[in-house]
């Protein structure tokens, strides 16, 4: 994994916008149709076209924008196997019964309304089946490349505790038992994202808003849980260089007043346990930009890379170029110029069609971000 060597990287935690085109075949959850004649041309086509874009924004370590996806999450209903559709799942919001639900009922009754994806149950032993799709995507990729300067790859993939949520279980006796089989399952996926020559980025927005969800949890119940998950993803990956690892989360696309997210301090520790070369996480919203702060106190291992966002989807304000540069040079002073890359603190359209940010503003954040490290850079190398 490239270290910020002469000038401070750019990247993005991997969603983005979608284009028309795909939108209608991603939405009706038909993942197969992506293999059609027409629809997989479009799909081939709107890869390249986001690379391209990417580049010409700057941003340096790019990826595929999830576009063979649904969504983060739901794109593994087709590729684990030893389930079933969920046939007694009604429309799922967590939101209304979480910490921000509680305090503000009114708001999220009307801002965030339930889901209607379709969620699968656990029946009988998990298995990895996605293959014909993982390799798709792979090949779109790199054929969206050729002729493409870039500084790196990255491919994300879902981590063991977010399928745990999203696909309950029937089958295994334990929920320790059931996450650690999904662990071995996706194995096939993060190696095989390795294999092709992307670094894998690990998806986990659920070691964070666990406490959110689960207003009966402490702070020490959530760290509990999440040594057991977090046990189960390094198995998972325990055979891969962490060089070749990158980790995200996040709190989510949760425009809201956001009062109970989890603090940084309160789980940092156990974030470095994560077998990873670079860790990505919030850090441009109003709630979290301050915990630049904790790395004062926290030493960063040696070779660890930090990708703090310095950018927000959490905003439709675009960031004023000297104020990312501002947000990266604060981590570079701290953990040093090298161990930062500037990255987004979430992905910008993590379910296909999401709304929260528009495209264009999207482009024009992820321009801010490159502008705002070039500024940096300048300052960094007294260029």
């Amino acid at each position: 994994m490239k270290h910020s060597v002469d000038r401070i990287l750019t990247t993005h935690a991997g969603s983005l916008p979608r284009p028309p085109e795909l939108l209608d075949v991603l939405k009706s959850g038909d993942g197969p149709a992506l293999e059609q004649g027409t629809n997989a041309e479009r799909l081939r086509s709107a890869v390249s076209e986001i690379v391209r874009r990417q580049t010409a924004l700057g941003i340096d370590v790019i990826d595929d924008g999830e576009y063979g996806k649904p969504s983060f999450v739901s794109y593994i209903n087709e590729r684990l196997g030893g389930y079933e559709v969920d046939t007694r799942a009604g429309p799922r919001n967590q939101w209304l019964s979480s910490r921000e639900g509680r305090s503000f009922p009114e708001f999220y009754a009307q801002t965030h309304p339930a889901s209607t994806h379709t969620h699968m149950i656990c029946t009988g032993p998990i298995t990895y089946k996605g293959h014909a799709q993982l390799k798709r995507d792979i090949e779109n990729l790199k054929s969206a490349l050729q002729g493409v300067a870039v500084q790196e790859v990255f491919m994300p993939a879902i981590s063991p505790s977010n399928i745990e949520d999203w696909q309950k279980n029937t089958y295994y006796k334990s929920q320790e038992e059931y996450v650690f089989a999904i662990a071995e399952a996706m194995r096939e996926e993060y190696q095989a994202i390795v294999d092709a020559g992307f670094l894998v980025q690990i998806d986990d927005p659920r070691l964070v808003t666990y406490y959110i969800i689960h207003p009966e949890a402490s702070i020490e119940d959530c760290r509990k849980w999440a040594e057991l998950r977090i046990a189960a993803l390094n198995h998972a990956l325990r055979d891969i260089p962490t060089e070749k690892i990158r980790f995200h989360t996040c709190y989510g696309i949760n425009m809201g007043p956001r009062i109970h997210d989890m603090e940084l301090k309160d789980i940092v520790d156990l974030i470095l346990t994560i077998r990873a070369g670079a860790y990505s996480f919030e850090a441009a919203n109003p709630r979290h930009e301050h915990e630049w702060k904790v790395w004062k106190n926290v030493k960063l291992p040696d070779g660890k890379i930090l990708i703090p966002g310095v950018i927000s989807h959490s905003t439709i304000l675009v960031e004023h170029p000297e104020l990312v540069a501002d947000r990266i040079i604060r981590y570079a002073e701290i953990v040093g110029r090298d161990n930062v890359i500037a990255g987004s603190d979430c992905g910008f359209a993590t379910f296909a069609g999401s709304k929260e940010v528009h495209p264009s503003i999207v482009w024009a954040k992820l321009k801010a971000l490159s502008d705002g490290a070039r500024i940096a850079s300048k300052q960094l190398w007294r260029r």
